[in-house]
């Protein structure tokens, strides 16, 4: 942030997490961002970090004007279609080669699978103490339908030796210092991961062309890990005999404490551990908080729940602040990944404010917390319930 304000910030130490600096909030440019529905909410502009309100995200299939943006760096503002290809290549693929991407698109079988990406840092805002960066409430997630080719097929096209443990991306967006020698971000995943069928080299949200904001023209999709391994802009994927080592792979950055930690702790670096499968979690999606029915009337409320790598087993509600729980009416993912949707009729005793939370259950049986989870110093992985408040007058 620094380099783009031209000097060090003094007391940056002090600066609230997530907080835009006065120079760049009033910046003549405004807060605009195209393609992108003008109710979302702005965490930041430089980079662009951008949440969905809940009662946005009701459709069963997120649109691509209503999915979260969370970008480290700037995208690139020049995209010549012709010119922009895919390389692979490192220590562990048997050779280095270079596809153009009408050469994805002809030579590989096209695959669409509706995937649930959520940033890690998702709830960050309810941690304490505070974490600092972007203080995301409840909307860095998404479920659109992705299309594009199996990571896994490109890879075996270009060989994949016995030593293979990681794969790493690197895109073309720009360091926010404009140093063209600097790398904004460049994360990976284990060989198993990469491997699945779900694992994609996208270029289209529900039949249409990424938008910029989202990677156009290509990007990673891996479904149910933080979203930061699926690297936007595409343009080369490097298969490592170790763990990729690229920046944001190492230090706080997309770890959290092997073991569980006192809030506010110094946790050393070779006690963190990488964060793969996020955990399960529920998001009331209808009515928007706040809602007023008449006594004697039935509420409908609905949802969405998703848990990673597995899939949900069940779905309850409370409206006493989790003294009891009712079951959920719960649907069956569309595919592996896929968020699930879930709705419930509720009746209230009598007039009054209530709060309605949502619980998910995984498929091993763990349950969201009702309060938030395990502290950790950058606030990754808050899956606790979702609450609305709701008025029977």
């Amino acid at each position: 942030m620094s380099a783009v304000l031209g000097g060090k910030i003094v007391f940056a130490h002090h600066m609230p997490g997530g907080l835009i600096p006065a120079a760049l909030a009033n910046h003549a440019e405004p807060f605009v961002l195209e393609g992108k529905h003008p109710d979302l909410v702005v965490l930041n502009d430089r980079p662009w970090n951008i949440e969905t309100p809940p009662h946005l995200l009701d459709d069963e299939v997120t649109t691509a004007e209503t999915l979260f943006v969370r970008n480290n760096g700037i995208a690139p503002d020049s995209i010549d279609l012709s010119q922009w290809t895919l390389t692979i290549e490192g220590e562990s693929a048997r050779q280095s080669k270079t596809y153009t991407l009408e050469e994805l698109k002809n030579k590989f079988r096209h695959y669409t699978y509706q995937l649930t990406l959520e940033c890690g840092g998702n709830g960050r805002s309810e941690f304490n103490p505070p974490a600092q960066g972007n203080q995301w409430t409840t909307g860095a997630v998404g479920c659109p339908e992705w299309t594009g080719v199996r990571l896994k097929d490109v890879l075996q096209d270009v060989g994949i030796k016995e030593d293979a443990v990681y794969i790493g991306y690197y895109g073309r967006d720009r360091h926010l210092s404009n140093d063209p020698d600097k790398v904004v971000i460049s994360r990976g995943v284990p060989m198993s991961k990469a491997l699945e069928n779900e694992a994609l080299i996208a270029w289209a949200i529900n039949g249409k062309d990424l938008p910029l904001m989202n990677g156009y023209p290509l990007r990673l999709v891996f479904g149910g890990w933080p979203a930061s391994t699926s690297g936007k802009w595409l343009d080369r994927i490097v298969i490592r005999n170790k763990v990729h080592d690229g920046p944001k792979m190492e230090g706080d950055s997309y770890r959290v404490p092997c073991s569980p930690v006192a809030p506010g702790s110094k946790v050393p670096d070779d006690q963190m551990c990488i964060i793969e499968s996020m955990p399960v979690k529920s998001l009331i999606t209808y009515p928007k908080s706040g809602a007023r029915i008449e006594e004697g009337r039935q509420l409908e409320v609905r949802g969405h729940a998703w848990a990673g790598d597995l899939s949900v087993e069940a779905m309850q509600y409370s409206i006493d602040f989790g003294a009891s729980w009712q079951p959920c009416t719960l649907q069956a993912p569309k595919n592996r990944m896929a968020w699930q949707h879930w709705q419930a009729k509720l009746n209230f005793p009598q007039k009054g404010y209530y709060e309605v939370w949502a619980r998910a259950t995984n498929s091993e049986g763990k349950m969201q917390p009702m309060l938030v989870p395990g502290w950790n110093p950058k606030g990754y992985l808050n899956n606790a319930c979702h609450r609305i408040a709701v008025m029977v007058v």
